[in-house]
């Protein structure tokens, strides 16, 4: 199984909770919604500056769900280990992925 490995940090100089954050994360993926809409009405070679900016928007929700992870395990206790194991279940069920075979 192929990973990705993306360190993000945990943001220190706010007071992050479940709903704000939540919220939060829904607005970073409206934005990055926006953008792959310009991104499709773009002609070239403005589509390279909009994947550019899609990345860093994608970049900013990821950031945004990782604040909730640790909103989660150090405010309530969930354990999301457990929950990236069952995670990986669902998606080796539902065939989105399947293991390397050694």
């Amino acid at each position: 199984m192929q990973t990705k490995t993306i360190a993000l940090p945990r943001l220190n100089n706010i007071r992050p909770s479940i709903d704000r954050t939540a919220l939060k994360l829904m607005e970073e993926t409206g934005e990055l919604g926006s953008t792959i809409l310009r991104w499709h009405e773009a002609g070239e070679p403005a589509q390279s500056e909009h994947l550019h900016q899609i990345g860093r928007d994608l970049l900013d929700v990821a950031q945004t769900a990782i604040t909730l992870i640790y909103v989660l395990e150090e405010q309530h206790g969930v354990d999301l280990k457990n929950a990236l194991t069952e995670h990986i279940d669902k998606l080796l069920r539902k065939g989105y992925l399947k293991l390397d075979e050694e």
